[in-house]
């Protein structure tokens, strides 16, 4: 096992901008702090990176995309061993990054450090794709040769989340394997690793101004980042609110291309024919994997009205007996704290709203200790659909328990939402879990599992919970312009 490295605060040497692979300060010369959710003290100063500092970054970025400079004309084969050696260099530091994000996100050290092994395999995928994004010849009529290119946008802006800070920086792996160029703000309240990905890339061997980070808030940085007009495309994770702001930016600018992967409310549906606790175990890591602060996790849970009651004893079972909650660096701890006092706040909130609207609280339900952002593991039953703990994104440990009789009505209560990012069935009638998975409105389903899958597969969401998808080929061609050539041949006189 992968042990912790202890940081301290003079041992975090990157808190700058990075910009032409070289750590600058920001042009206003502020900074912001970075706050560590076991101890609620702050970490560190960051520099506070604004649209002054995101212009610097995308004009870093212009000139290394410019026609005949050396990542321009760099082979594509090169490029993805650019990305394997970027994968390589993260897994080397694998016990720092995961220690540095632990500091910084609360989440337990071993899920920070399973985080950077998938992303690694994120760029290494990513890197596999680099040269063989392919175009293809199209018939035509007449004496006419058509073919299509894939071809890079130039600038891309990313804008990441605090859940997953390191894992989905890497994501922006799929943008550089086809020749883009990067300007990446991540959160503000989790900026550290993101940051320290920019020096491994400057190791790995990336040409100046490819990759560039800029932290900073939202509204400064992130707005300058999606109303910039010579930024081609930009690529946001995280809130459905946020995003709408995202997409209104890009317009209102040049139009630039929009990706959004945003909230989720996720349907598990459970019928009776299920081995119980299997599924129970299941349903819990859904909601409880991350503290719940993650977008696909599974905060609806149907269950079948013949097996509900027990359901619902085992699942309160399985949590006071599984769900340790602690210092996230200490071993056997799985839960760690909320990421701020905002979120923290907010659950709180979702927890006295549940009964108020007559869901009955099984267990948890208030903060855990009196420092840091913790909160008990909490499961409410007799949720029914119209509870706002059961429409809104709670982002956090809360498991909602709704009951149902039919297929038909809980393909109907599991569509009632405005989200549609993941959802899950479990069943063990072949017929019912494929009528499921396809009435699901979600961009993917699991049958009899959670979170499964590959870093290879397409992931994105309908409806309200974004646009576009990451991963593998379809991944990959999002970030490429299609241009269609025509070639007019010459008439040979047979």
């Amino acid at each position: 096992m992968t042990s912790a490295v202890p940081i301290t605060d003079p041992e975090i040497k990157f808190t700058q901008i990075f910009i032409n692979n070289e750590f600058v300060n920001s042009v206003s010369g502020k900074t912001f702090p970075t706050v560590n959710p076991t101890t609620e003290e702050e970490i560190c100063q960051v520099q506070e990176g604004d649209k002054a500092d995101v212009d610097k970054a995308v004009a870093a970025a212009k000139a290394a995309f410019k026609r005949g400079s050396p990542w321009r004309t760099m082979d594509a084969s090169q490029r993805g061993n650019l990305l394997r050696k970027l994968a390589d260099l993260a897994e080397r530091d694998i016990a720092y990054i995961g220690s540095l994000e632990t500091l910084d996100n609360g989440k337990p050290f071993s899920s920070a450090c399973n985080d950077v092994k998938y992303a690694c395999n994120v760029l290494r995928n990513a890197a596999a794709w680099s040269d063989r994004v392919c175009g293809e010849t199209i018939p035509a009529d007449g004496s006419v040769f058509t073919y299509t290119r894939y071809e890079p946008f130039g600038v891309v802006g990313v804008i990441t989340p605090w859940n997953f800070p390191f894992m989905i920086a890497a994501m922006s792996a799929y943008a550089l394997a086809v020749g883009n160029v990067l300007v990446v703000k991540p959160a503000e309240q989790t900026p550290l690793t993101t940051i320290y990905l920019g020096k491994l890339a400057q190791e790995a061997g990336f040409p100046p101004g490819v990759f560039n980070v800029v932290p900073g808030y939202g509204p400064t940085a992130g707005h300058a980042i999606s109303s910039h007009p010579d930024i081609r495309m930009v690529a946001f994770t995280g809130s459905t609110v946020v995003g709408r702001k995202v997409m209104t930016a890009a317009a209102e600018s040049n139009l630039k291309k929009v990706s959004l992967e945003l909230g989720g409310k996720s349907p598990n549906v459970i019928f009776p024919d299920v081995n119980i606790d299997e599924a129970v175990a299941y349903a819990s890591e859904a909601i409880m994997f991350n503290m719940g602060q993650c977008c696909i996790a599974g905060s609806r849970t149907f269950v079948h009205e013949d097996i509900y009651d027990e359901f619902v004893r085992k699942c309160v079972e399985y949590v006071k007996k599984t769900k340790i909650v602690g210092d996230p660096f200490k071993s056997g701890i799985n839960q760690g704290p909320l990421v701020n006092s905002v979120q923290f706040e907010k659950v709180l909130g979702y927890m006295k709203a549940g009964p108020a609207e007559g869901a009955k609280l099984q267990c948890g339900g208030a903060r855990h200790g009196t420092k840091g952002y913790f909160i008990q593991p909490t499961i409410f039953s007799d949720v029914t659909n119209d509870m706002s703990i059961a429409r809104e994104e709670i982002f956090g440990p809360v498991q909602c328990i709704l009951k149902f009789k039919t297929m038909d009505e809980v393909i109907e209560m599991a569509n009632d939402t405005s989200y549609g990012l993941a959802a899950a069935v479990f069943t063990k009638d072949l017929n019912t879990a494929i009528t499921v998975a396809n009435s699901l409105e979600a961009g993917t389903v699991w049958v009899n599992q959670y979170f499964g899958g590959t870093s290879g597969a397409p992931f994105g969401g309908y409806k309200q919970s974004g646009i576009g998808r990451q991963g593998g080929k379809v991944g990959v061609e999002e970030y490429c312009e299609i241009k269609t050539v025509s070639i007019k041949l010459p008439v040979k006189n047979s």
